[in-house]
């Protein structure tokens, strides 16, 4: 499986849909883009990971990548992720990583300014 990377905007957040599989190899697409999105002035990214079927560590130190990025730019990374039991749900609580990232469930939510992220450590 590949891994496609669409883009859009909602409410003034950038948005990358990410479908397939998060790897070595693939991630790197994930990454160019947020980085495209900031030389072009945006600071506001959401990143959709609901379509992910996979993802591996050099995945996450992209997502890792990616939020570092947005907070030198004095900009905003937020994560729809989908339920508990989801496969990078799983990799991220195996590698320790929740806490970094504003988590959100659905992609409405995530550009709703005035929403809170997901508590997933409660």
């Amino acid at each position: 499986m590949t891994l496609t990377v669409t883009d859009g905007e909602r409410r003034g957040w950038t948005v990358f849909q990410v479908e397939g599989e998060m790897d070595l190899v693939s991630s790197p697409a994930v990454r160019q883009r947020v980085h495209a999105a900031v030389a072009d002035g945006r600071r506001r990214v959401v990143l959709d990971l609901s379509q992910v079927k996979f993802c591996d560590s050099s995945g996450i130190g992209v997502l890792i990548a990616s939020r570092r990025l947005m907070r030198s730019c004095n900009g905003g990374l937020r994560l729809v992720m989908p339920e508990e039991g989801a496969h990078v749900n799983r990799v991220f609580a195996a590698l320790g990583v929740r806490s970094l990232f504003d988590i959100y469930r659905e992609l409405e939510t995530a550009v709703d300014d005035e929403a809170e992220p997901v508590d997933l450590l409660a």
